[in-house]
């Protein structure tokens, strides 16, 4: 099979870009909206997390190929089952908005962390492999190592150093998501007046809470835009071990990596 063969439609910037849409999508309503209630934050974290589960399911199946789908697919129900409990009545309150997003951000985030971690440290303990093994394919400098697949499968799409660190960073906000809102108590109450608008106001747990998830979303949505639409080098292969990561928008690698245009900026 060539190269230009296994080229696939879905890629993993596209991933990329529509989480960031849909990341963007729940930040904007959020800041705009006046009324940050645990009602409208728990809608608009059930659409965000319905949305964004299904992009991680499509992308098991778009992006990763056979037998590499298993992160994708965890992510993409545990995110979705999220979305769908945020939207029952019974959990639109304080302390289930408080629950059901900690709760969310501390699966989702240790996930993409561990696979983009694992990704990093396969790729350094690669890069120190004698190039010159017998064993070893062939490879151009800076470029995964050509794999050939068992019983005719499709070869896994190139994999760089960038994108594995794109999904250490998204999990680690994902859990700085549920420390930040860990540390703001539920029942806090702040009362305080305008005197020029003459109006008294009372700033509340659920109200900075909802603020957090929608500055979480909003950095998301700025950070893998950035990341969808750097360039990628150029096509090559690796091994079957990165697909976890490829689906989630985010790649894995257990070969030398590709150099990374994001690498010399």
């Amino acid at each position: 099979m060539t190269p230009s063969s296994s080229v696939r439609t879905f890629e993993v910037r596209h991933v990329q870009l529509a989480r960031a849409g849909f990341a963007a999508l729940a930040a904007l309503m959020i800041t705009f909206s006046p009324d940050h209630s645990a009602a409208v934050g728990a809608a608009v974290y059930s659409g965000f997390a319905i949305a964004t589960g299904l992009v991680f399911l499509l992308a098991a199946w778009l992006v990763s190929p056979t037998g590499g789908r298993g992160a994708a697919i965890a992510l993409g129900a545990v995110t979705v089952v999220a979305g769908i409990v945020a939207s029952l009545p019974p959990v639109r309150s304080v302390a289930g908005f408080f629950i059901v997003v900690i709760a969310w951000a501390v699966i989702a985030g240790a996930v993409e962390l561990a696979v983009g971690a694992r990704a990093l440290l396969r790729a350094r303990k690669a890069a120190r492999t004698d190039a010159s093994d017998a064993d070893a394919a062939p490879r151009r400098a800076g470029y995964v190592a050509p794999w050939t697949p068992r019983d005719g499968a499709t070869p896994v799409a190139p994999l760089s150093r960038g994108d594995a660190r794109d999904a250490v960073v998204v999990g680690v906000l994902g859990i700085l998501l549920a420390v930040g809102m860990l540390l703001v108590p539920t029942g806090y109450a702040l009362r305080y007046t305008i005197e020029e608008a003459g109006q008294t106001f009372t700033l509340t747990g659920i109200i900075i809470a909802v603020g957090i998830f929608g500055a979480y979303a909003a950095i998301v949505a700025v950070y893998l835009a950035i990341a969808g639409f750097s360039p990628r080098p150029a096509t090559a292969f690796a091994s079957p071990e990165t697909a976890d990561a490829a689906a989630l928008g985010v790649t894995a690698t257990g070969a030398p990596t590709p150099a990374d245009p994001k690498d010399s900026a």
